[in-house]
């Protein structure tokens, strides 16, 4: 295989184990609709501030995010939508997964 082909594949197993993370996808999910600030990220997790900024974090050394300040305010926003897109595919592709797992269950339990 060609070695910068190899590379782009580590590069996204590398972004694949950031995102591995549930409270992570939530972040992503909660910042598709725009830039959003810690205080109001932690709102919405139900998580202390220091797990939030950890997070954040990760996914800030990855380039998922960025980061804005204002005042003593820090501020997210995706460094790219296309990733909260990918992430909804995985997603749909799980509900398509789920709804064929469980209408096998409910036919087994027919007979």
């Amino acid at each position: 295989m060609d070695p910068d082909t190899m590379e782009l594949f580590r590069l996204q197993a590398e972004i694949a184990k950031t995102l591995s993370d549930p409270y992570r996808l939530v972040l992503l999910h909660e910042l598709r609709e725009g830039e959003k600030s810690v205080s109001q990220l932690v709102s919405t997790l139900g998580l202390p501030q220091s797990n939030v900024s950890r997070h954040l974090a990760v996914l800030r050394e990855r380039s998922i995010v960025f980061t804005r300040r204002d005042g003593t305010t820090i501020y997210y926003r995706l460094a790219n939508p296309r990733i909260a897109e990918a992430c909804d595919i995985v997603r749909e592709v799980l509900q398509s997964q789920l709804a064929h797992n469980h209408a096998l269950v409910s036919a087994f339990n027919v007979k």
